[in-house]
């Protein structure tokens, strides 16, 4: 199955044409036949299709193309000190990711043609913070590879930070568009991660996405080319079985990850956790979802940025956190693991 992107109608800002990447974009789209709308500004207010679920999906297969207009840069805790906007939203319809609420009824993808305004930016904040090192990620509300194969802009942001002495970019795909970026001058400055999940997760809960074995053919691509490597397993679900399929993951990653490509490799653990909103939303756009999310059965915490999330007991977040740990230490003993939440 081919997971490259492309749009099923595609929405130009007026502006974006005034940008070389809006223009390129628009000539792309324009050649493959792709139905193009010209706006003065994007508004998607109304979907064809009836219900939640068929919203979503068509939603999912619309880009529009706009010019940033705020620069301003959020900050990225626990990753990176700020946010880098490429781009928002991906192609992949991935159950229980955060963006169901955080984009809400606009769950349209969309690039930032301006780039070089984008980079301005991160150059100020890199000269403000220096001589400390400021972290950008650029898949905070995006997974940005999934466009690289029509924009070329991840090529272009890892060529400007390979030129930084304190300035560095990480960046997280499930996608495996990265031919290009095996190319850049990195110098070290770009982590790559790659998504990764047991297949029965993978299969149930993210649809829309690579396999598992196309993800690390992606990331071995990424190793060979001498990038810094790491993997996020995410969310981390209890299920039966789940300590042996997890034990596999982690046995394929040992086995296609081989030793000369283990230099700087990461590991980031995140487990499950969702809102009442976030549940509400999912099981419109998912009916028949298998995602457990029965409060009774969580922990409610108050988050950092005003509402409350639902997350596995305490006893159970420990059982996590400690099979991964020592799993990870036995067959990856040069890894870091960067955080678990």
């Amino acid at each position: 199955m081919n997971y490259v992107f492309t749009p099923e109608k595609v929405f130009f800002q007026e502006d974006s044409l005034s940008y070389p990447l809006g223009q390129k974009l628009y000539s792309s789209f324009k050649s493959k036949g792709i139905p193009i709308k010209i706006m003065k500004s994007i508004r998607i207010t109304s979907l064809s299709e009836k219900t939640p679920e068929e919203r979503y999906r068509q939603a999912k297969r619309i880009l529009a193309v706009t010019v940033k207009k705020s620069l301003r840069f959020a900050t990225c805790k626990p990753s990176a000190h700020f946010q880098l906007p490429l781009s928002t939203s991906c192609p992949g319809r991935c159950e229980y990711c955060y963006l169901q609420t955080t984009l809400g009824t606009q769950p349209y993808l969309r690039v930032y043609v301006n780039l070089d305004q984008v980079l301005q930016k991160a150059q100020e904040h890199i000269e403000s913070r220096a001589p400390r090192v400021t972290l950008f990620e650029a898949s905070a509300t995006s997974d940005p590879v999934a466009l690289e194969p029509w924009t070329n802009s991840l090529y272009k942001v890892i060529q400007y930070f390979g030129k930084q002495r304190y300035g560095k970019l990480r960046f997280v795909t499930k996608f495996t568009g990265v031919d290009t970026l095996i190319k850049a001058k990195h110098n070290g400055n770009t982590h790559i991660r790659f998504s990764l999940n047991s297949d029965k997760v993978i299969k149930n809960h993210e649809k829309g996405t690579p396999p598992l074995h196309q993800r690390l053919e992606a990331a071995q691509k990424i190793a060979r080319a001498e990038y810094p490597l790491g993997f996020i397993l995410a969310p981390l679900l209890i299920y039966p079985g789940w300590e042996k399929d997890y034990r596999t993951l982690l046995e394929v990653i040992k086995k296609k990850i081989t030793s000369y490509e283990k230099n700087n490799l990461t590991f980031e653990l995140i487990t499950h956790r969702f809102t009442k909103r976030a549940k509400n939303i999912i099981l419109e756009r998912f009916p028949g979802s298998q995602l457990q999310m029965e409060e009774s059965k969580r922990q409610f915490k108050w988050g950092q940025f005003g509402y409350g999330k639902y997350l596995y007991l305490p006893e159970e977040r420990e059982k996590i956190k400690s099979f991964f740990l020592e799993n990870i230490e036995e067959l990856f003993p040069e890894a870091h693991v960067e955080y678990f939440i």
